[in-house]
Order: structure tokens, then C-alpha cells, then sequence
């Protein structure tokens, strides 16, 4: 095994328990997957860069190593330290207030969940009433919403505008009588 293959078992590694870490309820174990995502993140970084080479200065000659994936990795580092320090905050704050840091769903959750619930019933007996034909809600003129005039609806609108159709309603230059 290479060095970057190993690195790329790693990465999926802490991907994988980044990510089942996350869809925990304990804000903890979300701040530790969080982590192991940034982590991953990082490697993922590394990995691109390629080989290692000299500092990309003007005038070196051989190999350079690429800036773009450490200028990448830089800022992925600071990213994953802000988001932590706001999550420490949160399970902080939550235990003040809890004595604990998971979320269990409240009345008001349950109560959102079961109208979604039967929003989406509600829906679905809808749908087996509609025409299949009709790919607008506004199937006549009369419910339209937006009524557009043209040069038919008013005398006063006049169509000037080049087209392919030759002209049968423009009025003469001079102002006179059309006919």
C-alpha cells in the first residue's frame, strides 16, 4: 500500500464516522463527528495536493508543490474551528438550561410532524383527482392571473416591432388614412 492510498482509507474512515457520529441526538457526539469531518476534509486536501515539492517561490527551479490545497486546507482548519466553538456554545448553553445535551422532540415537534403527515395524505388524494392532461393550475382565461394585452385589445397600441409576418395594421408614416 502507498502512502496516499492509506491516506484515503483514512479519510474514508473518519468520513464514515463523521457522519454516523452526526445523526446522533447528543450535540457532543454531533461536535465530535463534526470533527472527524473536518479532519477527513483535511486529508481530502492533502491527498489532492500531490506529491510534496519545493516552496513555490519565483525563480525556483524543479518540482513546486501546489499553494491552492494548503491555502484550502488553511482555511478549512479555521472553518472547522469557528463551527466548533459555536457548537461547544450550544451543548454548553443546552446544559445550563437542560442538564443535558440531547434533543428529544417536544409537543409542538409531534404536533408538526402530524400535520405534515396529513398534509402529505391530504396531497396525495388530491393528486389522484387531477387530469394528468393539465400541466397548468390556471386552465382557462377567466382564472388567469396575468392578462396580456396585445395590438387586437386596443387601438391606441401599435405593433412595430420587425417581425417575419409582413405588415397589415401599421399606420403610414405621413399620419394619414391607412386605407
Amino acid at each position: 500500500m502507498t502512502v496516499s492510498l492509506v491516506l484515503i482509507v483514512i479519510m474514508a474512515a473518519l468520513f464514515a464516522c463523521g457522519v454516523y457520529a452526526m445523526l446522533e441526538r447528543s450535540l457532543t457526539r454531533v461536535l465530535i463527528g463534526f470533527l472527524l469531518l473536518g479532519n477527513a476534509a483535511n486529508l481530502l486536501l492533502l491527498v489532492v495536493m500531490g506529491d510534496p515539492g519545493a516552496a513555490p517561490f519565483y525563480g525556483t527551479e524543479g518540482a513546486t508543490s501546489d499553494p491552492l490545497p494548503q491555502a484550502l486546507t488553511l482555511t478549512a482548519i479555521v472553518i472547522t474551528f469557528a463551527v466548533s466553538a459555536f457548537l461547544l456554545a450550544l451543548i454548553y448553553r443546552s446544559w445550563q438550561l437542560g442538564q443535558a445535551d440531547t434533543f428529544t422532540d417536544d409537543e409542538a415537534d409531534i404536533a408538526v410532524r402530524e400535520r405534515a403527515l396529513a398534509h402529505e395524505a391530504a396531497m396525495d388524494a388530491e393528486a389522484e383527482f387531477l387530469r394528468d392532461d393539465a400541466v397548468t393550475d390556471f386552465v382557462g382565461v377567466d382564472t388567469a392571473p396575468i392578462t396580456v394585452l396585445g395590438s387586437r385589445d386596443f387601438s391606441g397600441i401599435v405593433d412595430d416591432a420587425p417581425s417575419d409576418r409582413p405588415a397589415s395594421r401599421r399606420p403610414p408614416a405621413d399620419g394619414g388614412d391607412p386605407s
